[in-house]
Formats: C-alpha cells, sequence, structure tokens
C-alpha cells in the first residue's frame, strides 16, 4: 500500500533551503556539493568521501518502492536531482537525472560500497523523468520511466545496506554555481517487488 507522505516528519543531512508548492517541493543545491566517494587514487590515496549535497529524507526499515518525478534545471555539468539511500557515509545508493560529462541529460546511478561505482544509463531528451529505487532484502534495483507508467531497469545489485535506511531526496551542483531541483509525484511504498528487474 501506498504511504501518503508526510514531509513535516522528515530530516535533514546538508540542510537546505526547501519550498512545498502544490505536489512540488524544491530543494535548493548549494554551489560545489556531491555525494560522491572517488574511486581513482590520487597521490597513492583515496580522496576522502564527499557527502556535502542536501539530503532530506526519512528512515526506512524492510522493503520499500520509493519514486519520484525529479526536474533538475540543468546548467552545469553533473547537476542533478536523485532519490538516495543511504546507510552511511560509506554505503549508499544515488538514482540521479544528471547533466553528463558528455553534454548530455541522462540517467545516472551510483552505488558505493567504500567506493562509489559510477555508471550512466541512457541519454534523454526530456527535462524530467521519474526514478525509482526498490528494496527486496539486501538487493536492489535502479528503475527509470518516461511516462509514470512503464519503468526500465537501470541497474539490480545487491548491498549489505543494513535494516534500516535513510531514504530521500538529494540536490546536487558538484562542478557548478548551484540551483533549484524539483521533485514531483514522490510515493514510498512499504512493499516488496516480486520482479526486481520489472520493478513490479
Amino acid at each position: 500500500m501506498e504511504t501518503i507522505l508526510d514531509f513535516s516528519g522528515w530530516k535533514w543531512l546538508n540542510e537546505s533551503r526547501l519550498t512545498e508548492d502544490g505536489a512540488e517541493l524544491t530543494i535548493a543545491a548549494p554551489p560545489k556539493t556531491d555525494w560522491f566517494n572517488n574511486p581513482v587514487p590520487e597521490d597513492g590515496e583515496l580522496p576522502e568521501p564527499v557527502a556535502n549535497a542536501p539530503f532530506f529524507y526519512t528512515e526506512v526499515s524492510g522493503d520499500f518502492v520509493f519514486r519520484a518525478k525529479v526536474r533538475p534545471n540543468h546548467w552545469y555539468t553533473y547537476d542533478a536531482c536523485a532519490l538516495m539511500v543511504i546507510r552511511d557515509e560509506y554505503t549508499w545508493i544515488k538514482a540521479a537525472f544528471e547533466k553528463s560529462d558528455f553534454g548530455t541529460n541522462a540517467v545516472v546511478c551510483v552505488v558505493t560500497d567504500r567506493v562509489s561505482d559510477d555508471a550512466n544509463g541512457c541519454n534523454i531528451e526530456g527535462d524530467s523523468i521519474w526514478l525509482q529505487i526498490a528494496r527486496a532484502g539486501d538487493v536492489f534495483a535502479v528503475h527509470y520511466s518516461l511516462d509514470g507508467e512503464r519503468f526500465d531497469m537501470v541497474r539490480l545489485f545487491r548491498l549489505d545496506a543494513g535494516a534500516k535506511v535513510k531514504v530521500g531526496l538529494e540536490a546536487q551542483s558538484p562542478a557548478g554555481e548551484g540551483g533549484l531541483r524539483v521533485f514531483s509525484e514522490v510515493s514510498l511504498e512499504k512493499r516488496t517487488v516480486m520482479n526486481l528487474r520489472s520493478g513490479i
């Protein structure tokens, strides 16, 4: 059953400006903000994790399906709206609609288990899409949709995320001067997806 979301109980990591206009939530992404644990060593050492982008979340135990329509207002490379699932600074998932370093608007998935495994998916012509993260035990699936009806798989993977996780909305501008990230049709269902590849 779909949970009717009451955002009054949600919390922040890296609090930012949040505005509500009907069914839309807009989060301001400050300049030079991201979640990314760079896997590429610098001078023989892994860089420190970056975890300074605003994340507006609730805590969830057990299986779930988390979904939202996102509109990032892409201006700078790596600008994005994202859905995230976070255990801690070293264990998290990000499903993003992002301005890629190839100049496209792309579905991007980052899976972090100490370091980030960063993967660009398909390029999108429009300015908004639906994103979804589904959990069944320690198996997760990320999906996207162009119409909010048919969801296509981006990634299927296993991650030891713990029994309770932070689930929420992230707004980022890693290389840019910031901007507004718009989320709507946000839903959180406490259910187990029977077919993680299809997301239903």
